[in-house]
Formats: structure tokens, sequence, C-alpha cells
């Protein structure tokens, strides 16, 4: 079953296309490679994918409704969840108080019901709380529950955020250059974590990614875009041999 549908997405700024005529399709348990050198227009897609930006003409389904309009959180709502190339946590609150931001959305209670503490707001802060400690053991990071955010080491930071984005019990998962920054080891215990919240969390994948080692390692397809268009598609091995791809990486 087709999750996400993207036909002939187009922005333009200024009168440059970032983005022309891109399109995708991928189902509900694929984990899928966004591949292209530096300004191809791969953050762009993102962002016109969660709502920060609005598309100059093309269509966006996710999980068969249209989401080109609608607002970030609305499409949080609907089931697609991103990280970002530049980490982006809530560095002043813990590491849980972060993944609990993310949550609120399976919350059920009011303003009224948080000023007077009662017994249905602590039951849900109960929940609230044991639900994001399973995603943080599942992370093996249960022991940083406590610990202010921006004192975590980098890679776990990029964990967080990732545990954070599925907090929002997302269908589609966006990662922006999760490895951005990581050393080699990280880089494999973030390759083996992917293939794990894959597997566990039952949620398709897309990935921009510049570490091909990871890529290529990990993805089922990939999609290559150069100058805001598609140049090439296909499995790994097909995209590595490809003469528009090794060109666009690294001329003629």
């Amino acid at each position: 079953m087709t999750l996400l549908n993207i036909e002939n997405l187009t922005i333009a700024f200024g009168g440059l296309k970032a983005v022309d005529n891109f399109e995708i399709k991928i189902d509900g348990h694929e984990l899928v490679g966004l591949i292209g050198p530096n300004g191809a227009g791969k953050t762009t897609v993102f962002n016109m994918l969660t709502g920060v930006y609005l598309p100059s003409a093309g269509k966006i389904e996710l999980n068969g409704i249209n989401v080109v309009g609608m607002n970030p959180n609305d499409i949080v709502k609907i089931g697609a969840a991103r990280t970002f190339q530049n980490i982006r946590l809530f560095g002043a609150l813990t590491v849980l108080e972060n993944i609990k931001i993310a949550y609120h959305n399976e919350l059920d209670y009011g303003i009224l019901a948080t000023i007077l503490r009662t017994k249905k707001y602590w039951q849900q802060e109960k929940k609230a709380n044991e639900e994001c400690l399973k995603i943080l053991r599942f992370f093996d990071m249960e022991q940083y529950a406590d610990l202010l955010a921006s004192n975590l080491p980098y890679g776990k930071q990029r964990k967080l955020e990732i545990a954070r984005a599925l907090a929002t019990s997302p269908k589609l998962l966006l990662l922006d250059e999760p490895a951005a920054g990581m050393n080699p080891q990280e880089t494999e215990e973030l390759m083996a974590t992917i293939n794990l919240i894959k597997k566990e969390f039952d949620i398709a994948i897309l990935l921009i990614e510049h570490d091909m080692k990871l890529v290529m390692g990990i993805c089922e397809r990939i999609v290559c875009i150069d100058y805001g268009k598609i140049i090439a598609a296909g499995t790994p091995e097909h995209i590595r041999t490809n003469p528009a791809v090794i060109k666009a990486y690294l001329g003629e």
C-alpha cells in the first residue's frame, strides 16, 4: 500500500526552481534514500512534505490525504515526523522532557486539569512517563532520562532527536542527515538503530544522507536529485554505477 505519493512537486525561490517536478512513491514499510550533492534540493523536499514550505505546484499525499497547505503540527498528526540537519533539541530540558513534548498528542487532558492537578492529569502524566521511558529504553538511553539534553554527547543527541520523532507515533519517519558529524563507530551504531526502528516500529523511512556507506548499506531504494531534478532512481547497485550520479558527485 502506498503511504507517501508525491507528484510533480515544484518550488521556486525568486524565479529559481529549487525542486522541479519531483516524484516519489513509498510503501508502508520501505526504507528509501534521497541523495544528491549539496544544494540539490533534498531538504527542500522535506520542508514541503512537512508543511514548512508551500509548493509552487504538485501533490503530496500522506496516508491518502493531501497535505499541501497544512500546518506542520497537523501533518505530524497524520503521520509524518522528522529530524533536522542541525540538531534541534530543547537543550535546557531533560532527555525525558524532550520525548514528552513530542508525546503530547497522545495526552487527553485540558488546561483546567493541568491547573487543578486532577486525577486524570496524574494518570495521563504517569502513562506519558512510562511510554517515553520505553522509547528511551529502546535506544539504550534510559540512564540519561534526567540529564539535560545539552549535556549529552553528540551521537546521543542525534539518537535523542530520532527518539523524539518516534514519540509522535509516525507512519513515515524523515531523517535529514542523521549521520552528520558522527565518527565511524557512531555511524555503525546508527545503521543498526535505523534497521531496528524499521523492524520494531513497523514504519516507512525516507533518509537524506551523504554517507554513502550508510545509504548503500541500509536503503532498499535510492533516489538521486541534482539541481532539484531527479537524475536517477533504483536499487543501491544501480545507483552505485549510474553515470549521471557519478557525474553529479564527481564531475566529468
